[in-house]
């Protein structure tokens, strides 16, 4: 019953996607799924303090002597990810869930909802990088990034030493992101910051192995663009694109959903195989 409640709460949050909403409140922690974890606090360059959960491996869970960081969407907080923390921590990776500035527990930080996203929080995601490698010593650290966090994700795999990179739900056009929802929503405007007019320049940076999965109906970020973005890489940097059936909330639910849960592992698992390259 807990399972399905807090099931039903992460399809609400992710249905809510392209507007900044974030929730102070958790409706669930770690232990509420019988999840090893510590409370953490981290320290970003600009000294904001961003609430952290490190989650262990599952006991009895072959360890893949990797950690992996998630990088949230942009609503409720980092609660909306222990579903997926629970897969991967039972799949035998380590998982570090931090919450943005302004989002859970993390240091207040002020927000127009308007915004597509804000690039403080690529800062917030090299942090909770560097803050897992280095209470990882020995393993690999990589990020798995949803919707938003694609865009503050791969900024930090561009520019941070990174040892893989998954992008759910990927941005792979912010600009086709704002022209799509104006034509849907024309009543409420969504802002781009001003990296956003760089942001073409970040993916050609990212040199880790990079999985994309990405919804086969999602029209807010198209299989196409992702598909375009996968073709574009140099022979030298491995990429992957595994669809999966649905629409933009829907692909973000892939590894909650017991049908693509196994396609999802085993194409982590197939990008970790090989020689792990340093973003």
């Amino acid at each position: 019953m807990v399972r399905l409640l807090l099931l039903a709460l992460f399809c609400l949050q992710a249905a809510s996607a392209w507007a900044i909403k974030p929730v102070a409140k958790y409706w669930a922690r770690p232990d509420t799924l019988g999840l090893k974890y510590q409370n953490l606090t981290l320290t970003t360059p600009d000294h904001a303090h961003l609430a952290a959960w490190l989650i262990e491996p599952t006991a009895g869970a072959p360890t893949q002597h990797t950690t992996v960081v998630v990088a949230g969407g942009d609503s409720g907080n980092m609660a909306s990810n222990l579903f997926t923390a629970a897969t991967l921590a039972e799949a035998g990776y380590r998982v570090l869930l931090f919450d943005y500035r302004g989002f859970g527990q993390s240091d207040a930080f002020a927000i127009n909802q308007n915004y597509l996203y804000y690039p403080e929080f690529a800062t917030d995601t090299r942090a909770a990088l560097a803050e897992a490698r280095r209470r990882s010593p020995g393993q690999r650290v990589g990020l798995m990034g949803f919707s938003m966090g694609t865009l503050v994700g791969s900024e930090a795999a561009a520019t941070t030493r990174c040892d893989f990179l998954v992008t759910v739900a990927y941005v792979a056009n912010p600009q086709h992101v704002v022209a799509h929802y104006q034509r849907i929503r024309p009543e409420r405007p969504v802002i781009l910051p001003a990296e956003a007019a760089t942001y073409s320049r970040v993916a050609p940076k990212v040199n880790c192995p990079w999985l994309f999965i990405t919804g086969t109906e999602d029209q807010a970020t198209p299989l196409a663009d992702t598909l375009a973005v996968a073709k574009a890489a140099s022979t030298r940097q491995r990429r992957e694109v595994l669809p999966v059936p649905g629409d933009h909330p829907q692909s973000m639910g892939a590894f909650v959903e017991e049908e693509t849960i196994p396609r999802c592992l085993a194409a982590l698992h197939r990008l970790l195989a090989g020689p792990v390259g340093k973003g």
